[in-house]
């Protein structure tokens, strides 16, 4: 029995020192990944992309808000193994609006400082075009697969687009993309979730003992497992029925609250966003020198914001690949909507919510949803904390939904339609895993596998770059979208 324990004893430490040996790695690698020649490469794109189009993200700004919110109240449908063109966009949506948009971003201003957000809005602001990008090379090079679904994303448009000399590049890609999966789509929600519920019981003082709560959440884990499985079960069609349904609730439920926590600070306002302006170039100024980094700022921004908004990813794509649609162009303005409102409008509103509240930040320290959460308390009182609760699990599931697809189509370009079942069953296992890792781990790893994943893509926007241009050049926007005045313009000209 002696030799037993300590033969156990010693098999935890090698597993313990093996895992510290791992995130020492996965550090390093993070820190290339996201060091300067990252972000070089990533403005780059956006910036070329832009001027290619020549801004079609700010020229194209009201068409795009016509094209997609002129869709909320239009009953369409799809044909079989396909989606309709809102319901693509709820399933790219389910899985951009996610954790990212309520504990990334505290986790971004509390190790970047109030200044990260400004890297958020840039990223952003040049991530439209590089979603709108995405999202038309998608529509365009998309396949059928085996059951005459359309599959498409960077790895069709990699290969379809630029060759078969380029499969690697898309192969690539693919394979990053399945690992990905199980962090920024699986095991980082799922584990949000299980804080959540642990952040509003405490505030209740319900279960607030650790062996019970311990047993909750593996009780809403597994749980949340199984229904995951379930929708799968259902296949694409099932996956677009909830994203349409679940996504604007739980945007409008978070956008209404967060501006009666905005409008409660309105005198603070002008001062957070001189905070957040002056930390963007000065963070020590600000955080009281803990975060003394300009550079720290700006990675933890720009990683944050796509790991929000995954623009740059392609991830997004995969899901607008399967619209019912034969306009890649006018799908397109479907990423500028998405990233504008999961960034721009659902991130903004997350920092006001942490910065106007006055909640304590430990500047330099990990933080998740709890830090968003507690602004909502600050303002409106322990019964909040459910709202917020409920919101991040929305977000959370959403985006364990969105990325299933993901992982689904990433598999089976790499293995056939026959292994996706396979990756199903993982999927819904790892879900029960992510709720017993630490959260801080989590983000780290989803960070380096999501700039990992970026690279092929982002090497294939630049290579597919002037095919892009002359497609978006020949296009004629639809008449139904655009402004009256823009219809009288149309019609003079014609």
């Amino acid at each position: 029995m002696m030799f037993a324990y300590f033969s156990l004893t010693q098999y935890e430490e090698e597993v313990t020192l093996m895992f510290q040996w791992l995130v020492d790695l996965n550090g390093k690698v993070n820190d290339f990944v996201w060091g300067v020649p990252a972000m070089i490469l990533i403005m780059g794109v956006g910036i070329y992309l832009s001027c290619g189009t020549r801004f079609i993200q700010f020229r194209r700004f009201g068409t795009a808000m016509r094209a997609t919110l002129g869709r909320v109240f239009k009953k369409e449908k799809a044909g079989d193994g396909s989606l309709t063109p809102f319901q693509a966009l709820c399933t790219a949506l389910s899985a951009t609006v996610g954790t990212g948009n309520i504990a990334g971003v505290a986790g971004a201003i509390a190790i970047g400082g109030p200044g990260a957000v400004f890297w958020m809005w840039i990223s952003a602001l040049l991530g439209m075009c590089t979603k709108f990008a995405e999202v038309t090379l998608a529509v365009k090079y998309r396949q059928r697969n085996e059951k005459g679904d359309w599959a498409g994303g960077p790895m069709y448009y990699i290969e379809n687009g630029l060759g078969k000399k380029f499969k690697w590049l898309a192969v690539a890609y693919a394979a990053l993309g399945t690992l990905a999966c199980f962090g920024i789509g699986n095991a980082t929600q799922v584990n949000s979730i299980k804080t959540a519920i642990t952040t509003v019981l405490q505030n209740y003082n319900v279960l607030n003992t650790p062996e019970a709560l311990n047993v909750l959440n593996w009780v809403i884990v597994i749980a949340l497992a199984l229904i995951l499985m379930l929708i799968l079960l259902g296949g694409i069609k099932r996956i677009g029925s909830v994203a349409e349904t679940l996504v604007p609730f739980m945007a409008i439920m978070y956008i209404v609250l967060g501006l009666g926590v905005v409008i409660a600070n309105i005198s603070k306002v002008p001062a957070v966003f001189g905070m957040i302006f002056e930390s963007a170039f000065n963070p020590a100024a600000v955080t009281g020198g803990v975060v003394g980094s300009f550079f720290i700022g700006m990675k933890k921004g720009v990683s944050r914001g796509i790991f929000s908004n995954e623009a740059g990813l392609g991830t997004g794509s995969i899901a607008h690949a399967c619209a019912d649609t034969d306009r890649p162009v006018h799908q397109g303005y479907f990423g500028v909507f998405e990233v504008f409102t999961d960034t721009i409008v659902i991130c903004t509103l997350t920092a006001l919510i942490i910065l106007c509240s006055g909640v304590p930040i430990t500047w330099g320290e990990a933080a998740g949803a709890d830090l968003t959460i507690s602004g909502f308390v600050a303002t409106y009182g322990n019964w909040s904390s459910i709202v917020g609760g409920v919101a991040l699990i929305c977000f959370a599931f959403s985006t364990v939904l969105g990325w299933s697809l993901y992982g689904a189509r990433f598999v089976e370009y790499l293995f056939g339609q026959k292994a996706t079942k396979v990756f199903m069953a993982i999927f819904s296992v790892v879900a029960i895993l992510g709720a017993t890792m630490d959260l801080g781990v989590l983000w780290d790893f989803s960070d380096t596998f999501n700039g990992l994943m970026a690279n092929p893509n982002l090497i294939g926007l630049l290579l597919l770059g002037g095919g892009l241009f002359k497609t978006v050049k020949e296009y004629k926007d639809d008449p139904e979208d655009l402004s009256k005045a823009a219809r009288a313009r149309l019609g003079k000209k014609s």
